[in-house]
């Protein structure tokens, strides 16, 4: 049974998306795609190129590209596995790890204070989707 839940919450995170770009980019700052890929691949470095995709949900080529500036700033570094020459791996590196939490700190702490501004029950509101997280990942 579909109760349009599914379309509620793609809106909610394109929503959020939509804000978090407007509030990056701006004076050499990291773009929010650059944000994702930084904080996905915090999640699971060292990870292959198409692992980082599945979990951004875009292609092998959009990935390939999004690194190249990264790389050539220095806040990852792409090397070939050693187990499979066709496979290539990632790995944030201090430099990349430090600029992702600078900036994403600060554009998460925006949005936790527009909200609250707003009245919305944030503590509340991340409570539960770190509940829901983790009964999703435990199915």
């Amino acid at each position: 049974m579909d109760d349009g839940l599914s379309d509620l919450l793609h809106r909610v995170v394109s929503l959020m998306g939509d804000a978090a770009r407007r509030h990056t980019g701006q004076d050499g700052e990291l773009t929010y795609s650059q944000l994702r890929l930084l904080g996905a691949l915090e999640d699971v470095e060292p990870a292959t190129q198409h692992r980082l995709a599945q979990s951004l949900g875009v292609s092998d080529p959009a990935i390939s590209r999004a690194l190249r500036p990264l790389e050539q700033d220095g806040m990852v570094r792409v090397t070939q596995d050693p187990l499979h020459a066709r496979r290539r791996l990632v790995e944030l590196t201090a430099t990349g790890r430090e600029a992702y939490h600078a900036n994403g700190k600060p554009l998460a702490e925006a949005f936790r204070l527009a909200l609250l501004k707003q009245g919305f029950p944030y503590d509340r509101y991340l409570a539960d989707t770190l509940r829901l997280a983790e009964i999703l990942e435990s199915d």
